[in-house]
């Protein structure tokens, strides 16, 4: 990680991370559209869950995926940091997501309000392993959450801007 990392510039790295060596490659593809750190997408773009993709170099791995909006309500006042959008466990390497355990089901970002950072955070997983469900969405918090589960520092993380269909720029 250095200055001119996109997760730092961002503030994902500090607000939802620590810094980390980036150790697998991430695809977060939504209809045919990659994601690249920092990039907008609508609202009406991310209604169903993204295409994952996943390589790190050992085929016998697991991988856990989290999505977060750490802006949630409102950037200015993200009282609810970090909202899960989705929590999949148990990920094969080379496999989409959907190979996986989906422990919280995909829910598209509906931000109300200002622009939202959506953060996907990839962990490598020591062992196939049960990850309980947390009883709600908010006030989930990915640091902790890895710590529980042993699962050390990611392995990736990439994210996007998101936006209400017709808001205006402005982080707010």
């Amino acid at each position: 990680m250095h200055g001119r990392d996109p997760l730092v510039l961002g503030q994902v790295v500090g607000d939802v991370l620590d810094p980390f060596v980036r150790s697998a490659m991430l695809r977060v593809v939504y209809n045919d559209k990659e994601i690249t750190n920092g990039m907008g997408l609508r609202q009406l773009a991310v209604v169903n869950r993204p295409r994952v993709e996943i390589s790190g170099g050992d085929e016998r791995s697991l991988y856990t995926l989290v999505m977060v909006d750490p802006d949630s309500p409102t950037p200015t006042n993200p009282a609810n940091r970090e909202y899960l959008h989705w929590l999949v466990t148990d990920i094969p390497e080379r496999m989409d997501a959907s190979f996986g355990n989906e422990v919280i089901h995909y829910e598209g970002p509906q931000p109300l309000a200002g622009i939202h950072r959506i953060v996907f955070v990839l962990f490598r997983q020591e062992i196939q392993q049960t990850a309980y469900a947390p009883g709600w969405r908010q006030n989930f918090n990915t640091k902790d959450f890895a710590a529980i589960y042993n699962l050390g520092m990611p392995a990736a993380a990439v994210y996007f801007n998101c936006q209400r269909e017709h808001g205006c720029g402005g982080r707010r």
